[in-house]
């Protein structure tokens, strides 16, 4: 069985800028969420500094994470969100060791 992977990604926007990234990360929720590899896909915004944001992401395995970054939706925001950024986006990918919850594979 594949491994299920799990991507933590940290955001940080430019002061200022906060709004229009939490814009636009959300629009990127439902559209995400409707990809076949998609387990989860859930945006946070710090509660000390709302210019730190955190995608918490679940897939099935690395080939439909692939794909997700493939998505022409996703390859739009990633020529676009860099100029309201104050930092390089951290991504942190992760085998998850557990199962995921079953409520979320059979909401997908």
């Amino acid at each position: 069985m594949k491994k299920k992977l799990s991507l933590v990604a940290f955001i940080y926007a430019k002061p200022g800028y906060q709004d229009e990234v939490a814009t636009t990360l959300k629009s990127l929720i439902e559209l995400s969420r409707s990809e076949a590899g998609c387990i989860n896909y859930d945006l946070h915004q710090s509660s000390d500094d709302p210019t730190v944001f955190v995608m918490y992401e679940n897939w099935h395995d690395r080939s439909d994470l692939d794909h997700h970054f493939n998505m022409p939706y996703m390859q739009e925001i990633m020529k676009s969100l860099p100029e309201m950024l104050r930092a390089p986006v951290e991504m942190h990918y992760l085998d998850m060791l557990s199962h995921p919850n079953r409520q979320q594979l059979t909401e997908g």
